[in-house]
């Protein structure tokens, strides 16, 4: 079967959408539009910011059982190059940094780190490496 779905975007209800743009813009490196918050294209990190009606509508995910942190959005990245390249970026600019770099040895071995956005979306980043399997 031809491949039919090219890619998704997560829709995350914000506070305040002039505030969240703009964290997504100069903090984050996406490329914001009126209608999309991507970096990579739409295959990479895609969001569509909607402003909440109350901001009691904004309901960032619990943690799930036996973890302390709840994740939003999680994207792949393709190697630990890459990955350490984005972790720096974006602590150079001030994004607040949900988990620091670790490396679970036992699947992968897998690195990750995760961000929170102005509205606590934590929005993780995390993949293999070739040169470490």
């Amino acid at each position: 079967m031809e491949r039919q779905i090219h890619s998704s975007l997560k829709v995350l209800l914000v506070s305040d959408l002039d505030r969240a743009k703009k964290f997504y813009r100069d903090v984050l490196g996406c490329e914001v539009t009126d209608w999309w918050v991507i970096r990579d294209g739409f295959t990479g990190l895609g969001i569509k910011l909607l402003q909440a009606n109350d901001p009691k509508d904004v309901r960032p995910n619990p943690p799930s059982k036996g973890s302390g942190t709840g994740f939003d959005l999680y994207c792949y990245v393709e190697n630990w190059k890459a990955l350490d390249e984005i972790y720096y970026e974006f602590k150079s600019k001030g994004a607040p940094i949900a988990i620091e770099p670790w490396v679970d040895e036992n699947n992968g071995p897998w690195k990750e780190f995760a961000v929170k956005d102005l509205d606590g979306y934590c929005i993780a980043f995390g993949g293999t490496d070739e040169t470490q399997v």
